[in-house]
């Protein structure tokens, strides 16, 4: 990746206190000499305490909900729309809000990109674009989508499919700059030690020296991304990517099911102190999506120069060390109150 591009640049990342915006903006921070970053959160006091003094130098908070998000000429050149609510617990409770967020929010960034005349914007969908796949074969961005409107749960990717169409829309309409990420699951440092998704709740068994209860029999299978890896990936669409096209993200490696995933990080992590067990539960009252095949391919990303680095053993490597340090952390803060 070269970063020389960004040098003396104005950058808009969204949801810059997630995962994946604070990975942006930390990898921006410290590989770019001359940035400014523009980094729209909800809560600044919380956002700076992700950033070491170094990074925080280079960032200007925008405070706010994104869906009200002001839309000046800040003189940005480059925009990642990165805000979104990912729990599986709000898709099935707060389907409304899911949708609110993603459509209203997005909607706001197109108009703050158009307004500024950027020179190019990065839209971060999902690989849930594509449904439910049942077949081992790879996913093109072209492939079709099997996703049921009626269920509330696909609030989360028929938002997602809209805002794409949005930005695509805003493409041809305005002649907005604008390229699409579909990820897929990702992970690494930074993982908050409460998130309720698979991977994190893996690594916790581990740490906690305790069983990997599965509520499914794990059969779903996916490919991953290093949280590393997938800020690369933003950034080579950003900058190599064609307008109006979307780009799937995804370490093509990875690809495994959910049981063979916890048989890794037990067998690996767990000291012998770990196994994993079967405890069946209504998937779909938990908010998980149904059983698939999401074997991506990353073909097209590949062909603008871009590679994943970073394997499944060494991202729940990084990803188990990293919540066991913040886990202690706030341990010692408990402590000293």
């Amino acid at each position: 990746m070269n970063f020389d591009v960004f040098e003396n640049s104005k950058i808009l990342i969204t949801g810059a206190s997630g995962l994946i915006g604070g990975t942006l903006v930390r990898l921006l921070a410290q590989r770019v000499k001359n940035v400014t970053i523009v980094a729209q959160v909800r809560n600044k006091a919380k956002a700076e305490t992700l950033f070491n003094e170094s990074e925080r130098k280079k960032i200007e908070y925008l405070e706010g909900d994104v869906c009200e998000m002001p839309l000046p000429d800040m003189g940005v050149e480059y925009v990642i729309h990165a805000a979104s609510m990912t729990a599986s617990a709000d898709f099935i409770n707060r389907p409304v809000e899911v949708m609110k967020v993603a459509v209203e929010g997005t909607r706001r960034v197109m108009e703050f990109s158009r307004v500024n005349k950027i020179k190019s914007a990065a839209y971060l969908s999902s690989m849930e674009v594509y449904g439910a796949p049942q077949s081992e074969e790879k996913i093109y961005e072209t492939a079709p989508t099997n996703l049921q409107t009626t269920t509330p749960r696909s609030a989360y990717p028929e938002s997602k499919r809209l805002c794409e169409c949005m930005c695509a829309a805003y493409h041809a309409e305005y002649n907005v700059p604008v390229k699409i990420v579909r990820l897929t699951q990702t992970f690494g440092e930074g993982v908050s030690y409460a998130d309720k998704r698979v991977f994190a709740e893996f690594s916790r068994c581990v740490i906690e020296g305790r069983d990997i209860v599965l509520k499914t029999k794990g059969e779903t299978k996916r490919n991953y991304l290093y949280t590393g890896d997938a800020a690369t990936a933003i950034l080579t669409v950003l900058t190599s990517g064609k307008d109006g096209e979307a780009y799937n993200a995804a370490n093509e490696e990875t690809y495994c099911s959910i049981y063979e995933m916890a048989r890794l990080v037990a067998d690996t992590f767990g000291n012998g102190k770990c196994t994993v067990k079967i405890e069946e539960r209504d998937a779909a009252s938990l908010g998980y999506a149904p059983t698939l095949r999401m074997n991506l391919s990353a073909r097209k990303l590949n062909e603008l120069g871009w590679e994943a680095k970073v394997g499944l053993k060494e991202m729940f490597a990084r990803t188990i060390r990293s919540m066991k340090y913040g886990k202690e952390t706030v341990e010692e803060l408990c402590q000293k109150e």
